[in-house]
């Protein structure tokens, strides 16, 4: 699949997503979507990501989670989210081994999650 085809198919899974968190009273705003390379660049700099990231492809998207009106900041709030993206066949952040960063939704590129 190309790099164009799987951009198109993340933006259906990421409309499905929020069409199933709005069906079950999750709250969605969009967070980073796209990152410019060389942000990607400082933030790996910095520790707070990878120089590599899929943001810089369109491939992924950070949402904030509100629940009941509240800001959600722990990855455990955002599991049934993750989980519902993984059925989809994306990659979720609360997964990762370092850094779990449960607003991170994916689609894996080259080997990059």
């Amino acid at each position: 699949m190309t790099l164009g085809q799987k951009q198109q198919l993340f933006t259906r899974m990421t409309g499905q997503l929020i069409a199933w968190a709005d069906a079950n009273s999750y709250a969605l705003t969009y967070g980073e979507a796209y990152r410019t390379p060389e942000q990607a660049k400082l933030n790996a700099k910095s520790g707070a990501g990878i120089a590599n990231s899929l943001h810089t492809q369109r491939l992924a998207v950070d949402f904030n989670l509100f629940i009941d009106g509240q800001y959600q900041t722990r990855s455990e709030a955002y599991l049934p989210l993750g989980e519902y993206w993984e059925s989809l066949g994306g990659s979720w952040g609360g997964r990762f081994k370092t850094n779990p960063d449960g607003n991170h939704f994916s689609l894996e590129h080259n080997g990059v999650r």
